[in-house]
């Protein structure tokens, strides 16, 4: 069964410069600023798809953006793919609540060797 990614939900974006970068895409494009997280990343919006600005975290990384598929639930998207034989760098854990929801992430390569993040936003639970 495919996948079927509703949308494009967030794009990293490989910046070197954090508050050149951050004046760029805000006061330049008019991209709508949503916060910033330790450490040194700055989250836009830009119609229904987020982009995260941050520093290159490896070489594979440095000059290439890694696009991140909303689905509706990113264990189990990763469970479907990880069944045809996709390998995960990361298995689906959630990474933050913004808003009231828990933002889930799983992170495999395509058949390229691109990164490919699947995110998910679920209501948050009461803990």
């Amino acid at each position: 069964m495919a996948i079927r990614p509703t949308h494009l939900a967030q794009v990293a974006i490989p910046i070197h410069d954090l508050d050149r970068a951050k004046a760029f895409y805000g006061e330049r494009l008019g991209l709508a600023h949503l916060f910033d997280a330790p450490p040194g990343l700055s989250f836009f919006q830009c119609g229904e798809t987020r982009l995260m600005l941050s520093q290159p975290e490896g070489p594979e990384t440095a000059s290439s953006s890694i696009l991140y598929y909303a689905v509706p639930d990113a264990a189990e998207a990763q469970a479907e793919l990880a069944a045809l034989g996709t390998v995960f760098e990361s298995e689906a854990r959630r990474i933050a609540q913004v808003g009231g929801r828990d933002i889930w992430l799983a992170v495999c390569r395509d058949s390229e060797g691109n990164l490919v993040g699947l995110m998910s936003e679920q209501s948050s639970k009461p803990t």
